[in-house]
């Protein structure tokens, strides 16, 4: 926020909804159900018994342009809790499908989230929030529409950092205990127990999603569909143009999903870039914006292994695994071409746009992986480097954050084995005959190096600013949740505040970039995660 700008309070905010009245929706009972030719159902959240705000994000108190001592009030509690409407606010429930694990799973929607309403800042920036862990909505199928404390700070925390490190995702402004018990059996074992329950209050220009369009398409509502797209175009990708007031809107609609291939290829660079995981990418958890969303079982590689998964129910397919990730994202374009083709007619502009994925991705993936071992630019024959630089990673447990780390650090005097050890986690894995691929490999990485040309310590900065120091490893977040959930809050503060410079060194704060340790490696939630929140 601009500093000559005053900050506003609470009741300031101008609050708007206008897509309730540009879609059709549904008034109908907050009762699980169908709702055909609806886009949204309204819904009351459900309020909580005793809320204490748990954290806040200062940098999305800033982007709605309040007062930072807002927080503290008894009305921003009760607010994002759950428990007061401001005025402007006309809460509702989005209704979507999706493809699940490769198969149609029918009516979605949003099952334990609550749009609020649409903030419309004075530089005109806008922001919907929406409450997740609020209660039933006619989308909760069989659940209660709550979430735990354990997945609430999960997505608090991952929100923000995703944010500091530079790569498109929803935002959260707060997270809120409910002090309430909620009911859930986390390993799917048949032992269900209770934990404590919170509201986090996530914030996007859009939380649209490929699903809110394929089940208009699966349920042959073309018309609403049509609405649906022409509303996202008008107000989400204003600079295509308004396909509703033009002589060929076929033209626009194929032009909007163009960018949609091209803003999720590059998405999925950055994610690749740190070695993050969704851990969930059916369709109903892909962006329109390109933005990542729905922070479930995700997790970051420790150490370099392609075919990890961080959700325990992709553990026998590994569909959603990290090298999966941009062969699942043109995936699930290939469905959202498919749901949208009613509109255009013609396959061409909708092959060529899938087929530009792929090659967006690939030239995007060669000249950040070029970025990363501090290349001033992708040239041929580097792939073969960058290959032989994944393989070496592959044949001992290397920390993958760690390694790119430190190989910054590399110069001509280095020793390679003594910079590179703190990213090794087995060292009876060391054996004579990786040194000497490490050797090999280190003395052709030196020789591109120089054939760069570029100076050391420019080489440094380059590659400290792709490549992270601190990311927010499983093992992190969960012993800030053993805290929480005994009343304990510090920790997630410090972890908000270390993910806040994610790139740069933060003296006292080592153990923050460390490698998971070895008590972390098969405890739960400090590798793998269930869906279960």
């Amino acid at each position: 926020m601009d500093a000559t700008v005053r900050p506003l309070d609470l009741f300031d905010l101008d609050i708007r909804n206008p897509s309730l009245a540009e879609l059709p929706g549904d008034d109908g009972p907050n009762q699980v159900r169908q709702t055909p030719g609806a886009c949204f159902s309204r819904v009351l959240p459900r309020a909580a018994a005793s809320p204490t705000l748990i954290a806040v994000s200062a940098e999305m108190l800033d982007a709605l342009e309040l007062d930072p001592a807002v927080a503290r009030t008894r009305e921003f509690l009760e607010t994002f809790a759950g428990n007061r409407l401001l005025d402007g606010m006309d809460p509702h429930a989005a209704c979507y499908g999706g493809h699940q694990f490769g198969q149609w799973a029918g009516q979605l929607g949003d099952g334990r989230a609550i749009n609020l309403g649409e903030v419309v800042t004075r530089g005109g920036a806008r922001w919907m929030l929406q409450l997740k862990g609020a209660g039933k909505t006619p989308y909760s199928r069989m659940a209660d529409g709550l979430a735990v404390l354990r997945s609430s700070m999960r997505e608090f925390l991952c929100s923000e950092a995703m944010h500091h490190l530079g790569i498109p995702t929803t935002r959260a402004l707060s997270l809120v205990a409910t002090g309430e018990g909620v009911v859930r059996d986390m390993f799917y074992d048949g032992h269900p127990r209770t934990e404590p329950g919170a509201v986090v209050c996530r914030a996007a220009p859009s939380f649209l999603r490929f699903g809110n369009y394929e089940i208009h398409a699966a349920r042959g509502e073309t018309d609403i569909l049509k609405t649906l797209v022409d509303y996202t175009i008008a107000t989400e990708f204003p600079h295509l143009g308004d396909p509703r007031g033009s002589d060929d809107p076929a033209a626009i609609h194929a032009a909007w999903f163009e960018e949609v291939c091209r803003r999720t290829a590059d998405l999925v660079v950055d994610w690749m870039r740190v070695g993050f995981v969704h851990g969930v990418l059916n369709t109903d958890n892909m962006s329109i914006l390109g933005l990542t969303i729905d922070y479930g079982p995700y997790g970051w590689l420790e150490d370099y292994d392609p075919r990890w998964t961080p959700n325990t129910t992709d553990a026998s397919g590994r569909r959603y695994c990290f090298g999966n990730q941009p062969r699942i994202a043109l995936w699930n374009l290939n469905q959202l071409a498919n749901a949208i083709y009613p509109l255009i007619g013609n396959p061409e502009p909708l092959q060529a746009s899938l087929e530009g994925f792929a090659s967006r991705f690939n030239e995007r993936w060669q000249a950040m992986m070029a970025s990363k071992l501090g290349l001033s630019a992708f040239e041929d024959g580097d792939g073969e480097l960058i290959e032989e630089t994944l393989r070496l990673l592959g044949m001992v447990e290397t920390d993958m954050t760690l390694f790119f780390r430190l190989l910054a650090d590399l110069d001509d005097d280095a020793d390679p084995r003594a910079l590179l050890a703190p990213a090794w986690y087995l060292e009876d894995q060391l054996t004579d005959e990786y040194f000497v691929h490490l050797d090999d490999w280190v003395k052709r990485y030196r020789a591109r190096l120089s054939r760069d040309g570029r100076d050391h310590d420019a080489r440094r900065a380059a590659m400290n600013r792709v490549n992270p120091k601190y990311v927010l490893r499983n093992y992190l977040a969960q012993v800030a949740i053993d805290a929480a959930e005994k009343g304990d809050y510090a920790e997630v503060e410090t972890l908000l505040d270390v993910m806040r410079r994610p790139y740069d060194e933060q003296p006292g704060r080592e153990d923050y970039a460390a490698r998971r340790p070895e008590w972390a490696r098969h405890r739960a939630g400090c590798s793998m995660l269930s869906c279960s929140s």
